[in-house]
């Protein structure tokens, strides 16, 4: 199942929230999507103009041949000037969304302003914990072509992902369409190139602007070898960890994230 991107600038599906001074622009992470940030979005919109982005092979933006991080964060900046108008912006981006965001900060920096990374590094994900490989492994298991109702697909995920949060996180991604449930993203290739997904490109440039670097205290996604390669990358980068949060620190800790928000933005 693909999706209709005939309103998505290069295939890149954006939903803008408010009409602030500033602009704000929220890059998720792996099978999610730009609602994910929708509750921040509206807490900001009198403040920033939001955009909310779906990335390629998520949500309603369109599905790619091939994975890499270089070629997703031109697309997404191309997409992100379309709709500002090659104006200037902030950049939050959550794990995968977090790498895309780093790219697009040490390949075309020109309009980021300031850029938050959440609960990852620039290294190699899985090495350190990531539950990805075991979570689309799930996913891909499940025999939609038996399951006449939603609830008979959370019955199936109910053993491999025991957590409710985690199993509802990626049943927002379960569609019916012509009688049939699929799954929105592009399941088979971002499973098959988890090992991409996981890793990060070589770079020789910095992005020497502000960067706030979140942790989730009970993550495994950054850890203390991650530090020197993120100082290297980003000189002005300062690490702040969220007590109690693991990987989907805006999720967990809605408050505490939104606090970050306002002092990224300040």
């Amino acid at each position: 199942m693909t999706s209709d991107t005939s309103d998505a600038p290069h295939g890149v599906k954006i939903q803008t929230v408010g009409n602030g001074p500033g602009n704000l622009v929220f890059l998720h992470g792996l099978m999610g999507r730009g609602k994910n940030f929708a509750r921040f979005a509206r807490e900001l919109s009198g403040e920033r103009r939001v955009l909310l982005v779906d990335l390629p092979n998520h949500g309603a933006s369109a599905w790619t041949d091939s994975f890499d991080y270089k070629t997703m964060a031109a697309q997404v900046s191309a997409a992100i000037d379309a709709e500002l108008g090659e104006q200037p912006y902030d950049l939050v981006g959550h794990s995968m969304g977090g790498k895309v965001a780093m790219t697009m900060a040490l390949t075309d920096p020109e309009l980021i302003q300031r850029l938050m990374v959440v609960d990852i590094a620039p290294a190699h994900s899985w090495e350190s914990g990531g539950e990805f490989p075991h979570l689309l492994g799930s996913l891909k298991s499940v025999d939609l072509e038996s399951v006449a109702h939603r609830t008979e697909v959370d019955e199936q995920l109910a053993g491999p992902i025991p957590h409710p949060t985690v199993r509802g996180f990626l049943m927002q991604n379960l569609r019916h369409h012509d009688g049939r449930f699929t799954w929105q993203p592009n399941l088979d290739l971002l499973y098959d190139n988890l090992d991409t997904i996981g890793g990060f490109p070589d770079f020789k440039t910095t992005f020497d602007r502000p960067v706030i670097w979140v942790a989730g205290s009970e993550s495994r996604y950054i850890q203390d070898k991650d530090r020197p390669m993120m100082q290297k990358l980003f000189p002005q980068v300062r690490k702040v960890t969220v007590k109690g949060a693991g990987h989907w620190v805006h999720s967990q800790k809605p408050a505490e994230f939104t606090q970050l928000l306002r002092y990224f933005l300040d």
